[in-house]
């Protein structure tokens, strides 16, 4: 697994249309059902995974937007090394944006939360994360937060076309930490 980035997130519970009793909320990735701190994009801040170096990057940019982080949740990322493409059914390596900088800090306390599966169509930006976005997670297993438990969960997932309803891809294993905010004392500068 590789340092992706960080990103905060207004955490949606499990919505009406979600059919799946085990989920209380939504961790994923994708900002369809959770989403982003903002509309960042456009501001060119993002490091080459398109999420964000530092919480402190983030916390700088939301008070230029003026924006708050207030009752928001901060999570971090780690991306398995390959993405999955569901045409070809093979793993292939990929890499950051070689346009944007990455410096991505290692949170000193981080809590694994579970894995997600993220398509990257654009090869870029995040989009659907199956589970949630298409509902998967009624037909297949995940813990309260709309994730796999392990790695080898999703990857089996992806193995076996579970998500090959949902398109092509590519898909990104992606490993979902929560950390404490620097609201809470602690800064990644």
């Amino acid at each position: 697994m590789r340092p992706i980035g960080y990103l905060y997130k207004d955490v949606a519970s499990r919505p009406q249309w979600l059919h799946a009793p085990q989920v209380t909320d939504v961790y994923s990735l994708s900002a369809c059902v959770s989403v982003d701190f903002a509309e960042y994009y456009a501001d060119w801040q993002h490091n080459g995974y398109w999420l964000f170096d530092a919480p402190l990057a983030i916390a700088r940019l939301a008070a230029e937007k003026g924006v708050s982080l207030d009752g928001l949740k901060l999570f971090y990322y780690e991306a398995c090394e390959q993405e999955f493409d569901g045409d070809t059914k093979t793993w292939r390596p990929f890499g950051p944006d070689p346009r944007l900088n990455l410096a991505v800090v290692i949170p000193e306390y981080k809590h694994l939360e579970g894995f997600d599966v993220t398509q990257f169509t654009c090869l870029t930006t995040p989009e659907c994360s199956p589970l949630s976005c298409n509902s998967f997670a009624r037909s297949i297993a995940t813990n309260q937060h709309c994730l796999f438990d392990t790695f080898a969960q999703a990857k089996c997932a992806l193995d076996t076309g579970k998500f090959h309803e949902c398109g092509d891809g590519p898909y990104r294993i992606i490993a979902v930490y929560s950390v404490p905010a620097e609201s809470e004392g602690i800064e990644y500068a």
